[in-house]
């Protein structure tokens, strides 16, 4: 198992790695604010609505991206720790499949499934 956890310790690393240069990638690319552009042949409200749409989709993709980097540094403190694989709420073993699939997963399935489900009633956070 020893050889198993230092594989999924290489892949968060990696992860870490890919994660942090897609995000310095995004965060570089993207259009200074308020940078004025050419005009649209649709008017300004076309041309204002789209966009916000797409810095609305860029905000919430450099959201996600922050979150799974976050998600992979905790894991990889856990790994530090001494205290990877073992389930942030209840303490039990996180089952290896789940890592092999998931290696910042923190949570045992059980755990996860009773996440989820008190999840379900909650309107989505912003």
């Amino acid at each position: 198992m020893a050889g198993s956890i230092d594989e999924l310790g290489r892949r968060l690393k990696d992860e870490r790695q890919r994660l942090a240069k897609a995000l310095a990638q995004m965060r570089a690319s993207a259009p200074p604010m308020g940078e004025a552009k050419e005009g649209s042949p649709y008017g300004k409200k076309e041309e204002g609505a789209t966009e916000a749409f797409e810095l609305e989709k860029r905000l919430a993709l450099e959201k996600r991206l922050m979150t799974l980097l976050s998600e992979v540094e905790h894991a990889l403190e856990k790994l530090k720790d001494g205290t990877y694989g073992l389930c942030d709420i209840c303490g039990g073993p996180v089952e290896m499949a789940r890592l092999e699939v998931l290696p910042q997963a923190t949570l045992c399935l059980g755990c996860k499934a009773k996440q989820e489900r008190s999840a379900k009633g909650r309107l989505p956070s912003r």
